[in-house]
């Protein structure tokens, strides 16, 4: 069973998460948007250790942390396949528009849709949701739907940003509104959600 915490980072609130398996003391690091002090103190306070940094997509607000945290622990980024380009390219992470000065990096694992790895004892599933970017996926455990900038409480993503697409954002809110069982909804900015909620009031999911 995972655990998590959200940390809030970056000037755009977004929703940093950590994740520990307790058992095994396994954890990872979902969009480390920017350095926060509060998540360093409790991924030492957990005993030092990070195994994963994972990214749902390649905006800045997303990544900046990414390869600093990784370094700082010795964790591995993963990410998937499709956003690859994001972590090198200033215009698609959109940092050159931005000012913001961030060194390309690589992902160390690429996963394909419906490619699974483990956290401890906890299967972790990845599946592809294009349309904010044509990068973005979401990270599915036991309980818990990850989704970054895909799905909001009672929203989605935009999709005027470059690669980003509404009929892949219709077809992905499809894909997580087709999901059996009901999950806790993270998502990249604002407050949580259930899978059950957002099937009621989402006003794209309700209709897809």
């Amino acid at each position: 069973m995972i655990d998590y915490k959200i940390f809030n980072v970056t000037d755009l609130a977004t929703n940093c998460v950590y994740l520990i398996d307790k058992k095994t003391g396994c954890n990872a690091v979902v969009d480390p948007g920017a350095k926060s002090d509060k998540l360093i103190e409790q991924i030492n306070a957990d005993g030092g250790k990070l195994t994963y940094v994972l990214l749902t997509h390649g905006h800045y607000d997303h990544i900046t942390f990414a390869k600093q945290l990784a370094d700082m622990f010795g964790a591995m980024i993963i990410t998937g396949k499709a956003n690859a380009e994001f972590l090198s390219d200033s215009t698609l992470n959109l940092t050159a528009f931005h000012n913001i000065n961030l060194e390309p990096f690589k992902a160390d694992v690429y996963l394909e849709d419906g490619d699974t790895f483990m956290i401890g004892e906890t299967k972790v599933k990845y599946i592809s949701t294009p349309g904010h970017t044509k990068g973005c996926g979401c990270y599915i455990t036991d309980k818990l739907l990850i989704c970054g900038d895909t799905l909001f409480c009672e929203s989605y993503g935009r999709t005027d940003l470059p690669t980003g697409n509404n009929n892949d954002m219709v077809n992905s809110i499809k894909k997580l509104k087709q999901l059996e069982g009901d999950y806790i909804v993270i998502p990249g900015h604002g407050p949580t959600s259930t899978l059950e909620h957002e099937k009621k009031y989402n006003p794209l999911m309700s209709r897809v």
